[in-house]
């Protein structure tokens, strides 16, 4: 790959994605795929104002081995440095850059109740940290190819063909593949922006879902709450990009207020694994029944976890139409697959989809109907016939996707 087009990109993540301050902290997670990229970014990220850049190293296959070999008691324990860490983020606020390049099978074969259950004692204890830190720091997931990811994404392909590919459609997607992508974000921005007005102008109450596959549901969403996409601003206005790629406007629906049933039309990536070719049903707004053709199971761990990972927690609107879609590449990787057509997630939601929100407590946002769960789980619904209407607060019905794609 270009190693001047990999910089572009490198100074779009620190420039647009995180868009640093002078002095401020920076912490990136990232696996041992593609240092040299890492590199890139640490410098650029210095170069637009960084004080301090920390880099933190995490490798799949180590992961696999340690849920392997170590008991489920040792795997949830926190060390005492642990929590000084998760003080420490609380207090000083990094802004963080995700680094995403897992292999989507990677963790194929491990212990799913071993798993599960260790994820879910760790969460609990980070949960009032993370709580804490809403909307208080700027963030950004973006991705990098893996051997492992880029094989499974292109099979017939060499490793190194594949990875070489991968780059592509990664930078493709995330706008990074023209001489200014950050010039770029810029007018995708404004456009997402847009429209986001022309729905919050109509005071939706609902969505309804409608396809030829069997998807008919019905969300209900919160009085006063608003579609978001593309850049937001924390509570201290720093404006910034949370993920690269990113065509969506979301919302947070109303918590228990769902009724209907909908189908995936892409493979979901979970801890490793890939769920595929499910239905999700809802009574009461609530999750009652899953089905899926592949790791029925692992889905219904999954919507396990908490209460509120049986709930919605985001409605996002995307053409099916868009350019990740019509590019033909199924990612397996979520933060590229959501992209490409309408998803749905199960459990947490977005408290800053509501207006005001600066002004609330998160008990408040939770009272509101904001869902709260340990997780937050996208999963595709797109098809090339979905329709969404929206219900206005006076009975209006307004015709939001008409084939898959927008319809204003």
């Amino acid at each position: 790959m270009n190693k001047n087009q990999l910089r572009k990109y490198a100074k779009l993540l620190a420039r647009t994605g995180i868009n640093v301050k002078k002095g401020q902290w920076v912490v990136v997670q990232a696996e041992l795929d593609q240092p040299e990229f890492v590199e890139m970014c640490v410098e650029e990220l210095y170069r637009a104002g960084a004080g301090k850049v920390t880099v933190e190293w995490s490798h799949q296959p180590l992961v696999a081995l340690h849920y392997k070999y170590q008991s489920a008691e040792k795997l949830s324990a926190f060390a005492q440095w642990e929590i000084e860490k998760l003080e420490l983020r609380k207090k000083e606020l990094p802004a963080m850059l995700y680094i995403e390049s897992a292999d989507p099978d990677g963790l194929s074969g491990i212990d799913q109740e071993k798993f599960t259950g260790v994820r879910s004692a760790r969460t609990k204890v980070i949960k009032p940290y993370r709580d804490a830190m809403d909307n208080r720091y700027q963030w950004c997931i973006a991705a990098v190819p893996s051997k492992g990811w880029a094989k499974k994404v292109f099979p017939d392909l060499m490793v190194n063909t594949a990875v070489e590919r991968l780059w592509e459609e990664i930078l493709k997607a995330a706008r990074a593949d023209g001489p200014d992508p950050v010039k770029a974000w810029l007018h995708h921005n404004d456009e997402i922006g847009i429209r986001c007005d022309r729905l919050n102008a109509y005071r939706l109450t609902a969505l309804e879902y409608k396809s030829s596959n069997g998807t008919d549901l019905r969300v209900g969403l919160i009085p006063g709450s608003r579609f978001m996409g593309g850049g937001e601003e924390d509570l201290s206005g720093r404006y910034f990009n949370p993920n690269i790629p990113s065509e969506e406007i979301f919302i947070s629906p109303k918590a228990g207020d769902a009724e209907g049933i909908v189908y995936s039309t892409k493979p979901l990536s979970y801890q490793g694994e890939l769920i595929e070719d499910f239905s999700v049903r809802f009574e009461g707004g609530k999750v009652v029944e899953v089905k899926a053709k592949k790791n029925q199971q692992l889905l219904e761990k999954m919507i396990s976890m908490d209460e509120g990972a049986k709930m919605l927690g985001e409605c996002a609107l995307i053409a099916y139409d868009s350019p990740i879609n019509n590019s033909g590449v199924l990612f397996y990787n979520t933060l590229f697959d959501e992209n490409a057509s309408c998803h749905l997630a199960l459990g947490a939601g977005f408290t800053n989809c509501i207006r005001g929100y600066e002004n609330m407590s998160i008990e408040e946002l939770h009272a509101l109907g904001i869902n709260d769960s340990v997780i937050h789980v996208d999963f595709m619904i797109g098809s090339k016939d979905l329709e969404i209407t929206g219900i206005a607060e006076n009975g209006t019905r307004v015709v939001l996707f008409k084939d898959g794609n927008w319809a204003f």
